[in-house]
């Protein structure tokens, strides 16, 4: 018979001169200890400060650069995962890079990619809203006007990743991100 597992119990630690505070979940499933991932440090300088969504690919959240300030989008991707992509996707990111022309195109530049515990991390620009959450912002309508140009930009994008012999297979209003995030 396994023990039963304890009741989640506050640590407070004290990192790089911060306080902080942890509540440790037991996780029933497998055993381990899940430790809450908000205002965690990353990559030495990067402080998690928001979930921002999460799928079959992982979870990604905002985080601050702690010496310029600056806010970046990080990619988690369990090491032990079946399907791994999120290095492919890195490599994808740097190859657009190599391109002169990628910085008319909006794709994002990856500035690190490592491992942190368990997890792969890729640390990229922070783009603005995704096309399904203005879609919703709006009461699901847009102008005529709206979707032709919308349409003309989402063209011209699929249009450059295809010439650099790159089929995306999910597009869709999620995928589709609107400036960058202030």
């Amino acid at each position: 018979n396994p023990k039963p597992l304890p009741m989640a119990k506050s640590v407070q630690t004290k990192k790089r001169g911060i306080k902080i505070l942890l509540t440790i979940t037991p996780c029933e499933k497998s055993r381990q200890i899940i430790l809450p991932m908000e205002n965690m440090i990353v990559a030495k300088n990067y402080q998690l400060i928001k979930k921002l969504g999460s799928g079959a690919f992982g979870e990604i959240w905002k985080a601050m650069n702690l010496k310029t300030k600056q806010e970046y989008a990080i990619k988690f991707e369990e090491i032990n995962s079946k399907h791994q992509q999120l290095y492919a996707e890195c490599r994808i990111y740097l190859w657009f890079h190599s391109d002169s022309t990628v910085l008319a195109q909006a794709i994002p530049q990856v500035v690190y990619y490592g491992i942190e515990g368990s997890k792969n991390i890729m640390i990229m620009d922070l783009l603005g809203p995704s096309l399904e959450d203005l879609f919703t912002q709006v009461g699901k309508k847009f102008s005529t006007k709206t979707v032709l140009m919308l349409a003309d930009q989402m063209i011209k994008r699929i249009e450059y990743i295809h010439s650099r012999r790159i089929i995306h297979r999910d597009i869709k209003p999620d995928n589709f991100t609107i400036g960058r995030r202030i």
